[in-house]
């Protein structure tokens, strides 16, 4: 190489690492400051502030119901996974090949 050093194989994969961990942190910053600035830009519309309490329990409730049907699809695609349910069938064996 030239300069006379030599690389490790492993500096480039840190280098890309880090590289993307700061790209992620900047993608994370740039999120947060428009989510700050979409609250700061509404709160001069309409009732401001004083008609979020108007749409709070509908926003809760949205949340609540979209964590729970997360959480609940998660629990049966592990469910399904253990119980052998995404094992393929297989028509030449008995019982289609899927452990009872």
């Amino acid at each position: 190489m030239s300069g006379g050093t030599l690389r490790r194989a492993g500096d480039c994969w840190d280098m890309r690492r880090l590289w993307t961990m700061i790209a992620l942190l900047a993608a994370l910053a740039v999120v947060a400051a428009l989510g700050g600035w979409t609250l700061y830009a509404s709160s001069r519309l309409g009732y401001g502030w004083e008609g979020l309490g108007q749409v709070l329990v509908f926003v809760v409730a949205g949340l609540v119901a979209v964590g729970g049907l997360t959480g609940g699809l998660m629990w049966l695609a592990f469910y399904s996974a253990r119980h052998g349910y995404d094992e393929p069938y297989d028509i030449n064996k008995p019982g289609g090949g899927r452990p009872r």
